[in-house]
């Protein structure tokens, strides 16, 4: 496999939420290795946070497992059953379908980084437990909505 150089990875500040909650995601933004190496079955990239930032909006995967790992700085896995600090070297993992929302927040002065590895599933719902919000990707094409299947209202 070939050495791919971090200096030609271009880091991605988009996301995919919806209005309020994109504006959410200021201080995030990520390093696609996993795609600068070109694979399709999994994905690997390094989340950056900015002091004050946060991973994504408190989640769980139906079909998709995902894997963490502090590389740099201190974070505050938030989960339901709470609070946990991280350092270098710690790890999280969520295997798929466990109704355990989770998220990432840097609550420091530092810019923090991990690792993220995570499974691609064409057809998957992702739950965010603290808004009335889900996403159901249909081959490979993801469409938000409220939990319950609704639409979401129309933008202000």
């Amino acid at each position: 496999m070939p050495k791919i150089d971090p200096e030609t990875v271009t880091a991605r500040h988009s996301t995919s939420y919806p209005a309020p909650y994109a504006e959410m995601m200021r201080g995030r933004h990520y390093l696609p290795f996993g795609d600068a190496g070109g694979l399709t079955q999994f994905g690997a990239s390094i989340t950056v946070l900015d002091p004050g930032g946060m991973s994504s909006l408190r989640h769980w995967h139906s079909r998709e497992d995902e894997f963490m790992m502090v590389t740099l700085g201190e974070v505050v896995l938030v989960e339901d059953s709470g609070e946990t600090v991280l350092h270098p070297g710690d790890c999280a993992a969520f295997p798929a379908g466990v109704e355990n929302g989770h998220h990432v927040l840097n609550r420091t002065d530092q810019e923090a980084r991990f690792l993220v590895i995570g499974s691609r599933d064409a057809n998957e719902v992702c739950t965010y437990s603290d808004h009335d919000l889900k996403v159901v990707e249909k081959n490979g094409v993801g469409v938000f909505t409220r939990k319950d299947g609704s639409p979401l209202p129309p933008e202000a």
